[in-house]
């Protein structure tokens, strides 16, 4: 293989075209787009950038130096995908998407990341000199985490993005750069790797990781009726309205619009999240919403 190919070498010019220059190192030729260059190449002249086979198979070097390296991870975006092969990503080379091999994917191929998602990766080559794309891995994530004020982001909103599927949950890392677990409980479904994800904080782990839930928050789970009813509630002084199960049919039509069965099946709706209190003659907010918002 060429040790050269996926680093930044000096070069030799020694042809060129109408497109392209060559230059030679160690015995190889290599193509420089000719759009390239700020300004135009001499035979004999050296030239410096980034060897990297082109999406023809041919080596091929570039002044626009990518961040990545073998050594240096880089947020990759997903491009396309090849069931027999893996995933390609933008990794920032002309012309060139490194694959992420299908070995290092989930065996699920509906949990495959899918376009735009990203990918944390760094560079590697096979035996034949041909890179790739690889996974970082969680002592990376550790690494690169960032620590957080367990007050301020207690019950926060986030973003975060998926690095790492296993039976016991999903790895994530927020967009402040903070590690996250979630576990199936707290999932509607399993989201894919790379994907981009609301979350909430509901707690903190041992080894440091935030806690969090891609479910919404009771309260936002709630129908159109109770919601009505939930801003009522917020917006009485006391939190209080002299409304419950057993009132009036038409006391509640009048009040709030709404049939008695439509009424009863809201006020159901905010007991079972444990928003509101009931007793005869009212019902009750149990504390104001953003305290809520915790449960």
């Amino acid at each position: 293989m060429n040790s050269f190919i996926g680093t930044v070498v000096q070069a030799k010019v020694t042809d060129e075209n109408d497109t392209a220059y060559f230059v030679q190192y160690e015995g190889q030729t290599l193509m420089v787009d000719k759009m390239e260059p700020e300004k135009p190449l001499h035979i004999g002249g050296l030239y410096e950038g980034f060897v990297y086979e082109n999406e023809d198979h041919h080596l091929q070097m570039t002044r626009f130096i990518p961040e990545i390296s073998y050594d240096q991870f880089v947020w990759g975006t997903v491009v396309r995908t090849r069931h027999d092969l893996g995933v390609f990503v933008d990794v920032g080379l002309p012309n060139k998407d490194l694959v992420v091999s299908l070995d290092e994917l989930p065996t699920i191929s509906r949990l495959w990341p899918k376009k735009d998602d990203r990918l944390y990766v760094k560079l590697a080559h096979d035996n034949k000199g041909r890179l790739w794309a690889t996974l970082a891995d969680q002592a990376e994530f550790a690494a690169m985490a960032k620590p957080y004020d367990k007050d301020a982001v207690k019950n926060a909103d986030t973003q975060a993005t998926v690095f790492r599927l296993k039976m016991a949950g999903t790895s994530v890392i927020t967009d402040d750069g903070h590690l996250g677990f979630v576990h199936p409980s707290e999932r509607d479904q399993e989201p894919r790797l790379g994907q981009h994800v609301k979350a909430r904080v509901i707690g903190h782990l041992r080894d440091g990781e935030l806690n969090l839930s891609l479910k919404p928050r009771g309260y936002e789970e709630i129908g159109d009726d109770a919601q009505m009813l939930l801003a009522a509630l917020q917006h009485q002084a006391d939190h209080t309205l002299p409304f419950w199960d057993k009132s009036d049919p038409e006391d509640i039509r009048t009040y709030f619009g709404i049939s008695k069965s439509q009424f009863k099946r809201a006020v159901g709706n905010l007991l079972k999240q444990r928003i509101i209190t009931q007793q005869p003659g009212e019902i009750k907010l149990i504390e104001d919403l953003d305290d809520q918002a915790e449960d």
